[in-house]
């Protein structure tokens, strides 16, 4: 009787595993594989998200250094606009201190000849002046020089 009892488990057995390949094996296998193809298709997709992030990532990289490299040309040209500007404002301001240097000793040779000029004319009025005084009299020496000294002392006034 056991041998009886083995075979019908075993004959039991054998059908189970029939019926358990013809109607859940194949769905579980079918649904194992499509969990499988699933998983390996997120994989696929994080792999080349990934491959895209590191890619966008070193374009990013790429761009901060164009940014990077075109700010400091922009600065250096700054600083050397900035410097060439600084050399036109000082070169400019020399020559405007020339010029109104030049403008202020004009301005002091003209007023000399002038001051001279009318130095020379007060100067030959006078004279006259004094040669037609003592023409007009004669003198003794003190007298004369008494109208010297007057005449001098009356152009001084007029000075």
């Amino acid at each position: 009787m056991i041998w009886g009892d083995v075979l019908f488990s075993i004959v039991t057995f054998v059908i189970l595993m029939l019926a358990l390949r013809k109607f859940a094996w194949g769905p579980i296998m079918n649904m194992m594989k499509q969990r499988e193809e699933h998983v390996a298709n997120e994989i696929e997709t994080a792999e080349k998200n990934r491959q895209d992030a590191e890619k966008y990532v070193e374009e990013q990289r790429q761009e901060l250094e164009r940014a990077r490299d075109e700010a400091q040309s922009i600065i250096a040209n700054a600083k050397k606009t900035s410097e060439k500007q600084g050399e036109d404002i000082i070169a400019q301001s020399r020559a405007e201190a020339e010029r109104m240097k030049e403008n202020a000793l004009a301005d002091i040779a003209r007023e000399k000849e002038q001051a001279v000029a009318e130095l020379r004319e007060q100067v030959g009025s006078l004279s006259v002046m004094i040669a037609s005084k003592i023409i007009e009299k004669e003198l003794d020496e003190k007298e004369q020089e008494q109208l010297i000294e007057d005449y001098v002392k009356e152009a001084g006034d007029r000075l």
